[in-house]
């Protein structure tokens, strides 16, 4: 199966790939993790245009080609990076599961927006009037849609899986 996550910076978009992903031994693929190695290499400079998701596509193909699960992570603001995810799988013969996650409380999106600490050495994340000032398209098909507003990191996976079918493993269980 194909899983692509999207939504806007601090929604919670990272916490919900990777622990479904380590739960069920799928690939967890990131687009900032790419855009960062990429930048490292001094081949380019931020702002990069499509490149990371250019760069994920191809590694997505790759490992749904291998019969792998793949939750590919990022933004993903734009139909057009919607329509090529979409690709990958019409292309790898694997069912796509979209999802979108919001944080409908302002004030939580803000302050998780506001305190968090880069995960990845490198980029700064972005501030919260970057985030307001996001390019980001309103979805044009059926997907689910996640709300992380008032939950548990643990929550939103758990959730996740449960509308694609899985029962999310107990603690400290292996599944």
């Amino acid at each position: 199966m194909r899983i692509v996550i999207g939504g806007l910076p601090g929604t919670g978009k990272t916490t919900l790939a990777r622990l479904p992903a380590a739960r069920t031994g799928a690939v967890h693929l990131r687009i900032d993790t790419i855009e960062q190695a990429v930048v490292r290499s001094g081949l380019a400079r931020r702002p990069l245009g499509p490149v990371g998701y250019v760069v994920g596509y191809a590694v997505a193909g790759d490992h749904l080609r291998q019969g792998l699960t793949v939750i590919a992570e990022s933004v993903n603001p734009l139909a057009v990076t919607r329509d090529s995810w979409r690709s990958v799988a019409t292309e790898a013969a694997v069912p796509l599961a979209e999802v979108e996650v919001i944080c409908s409380d302002r004030d939580e999106h803000r302050h998780r927006v506001t305190s968090r600490s880069a995960d990845i050495p490198g980029p700064t994340p972005p501030d919260w009037q970057q985030v307001l000032d996001h390019a980001y398209e309103p979805w044009d098909r059926d997907h689910l849609v996640l709300d992380s507003a008032g939950q548990e990191p643990q929550e939103s996976p758990a959730s996740l899986l449960h509308h694609l079918g899985h029962q999310a493993a107990p603690e400290g269980s292996e599944g």
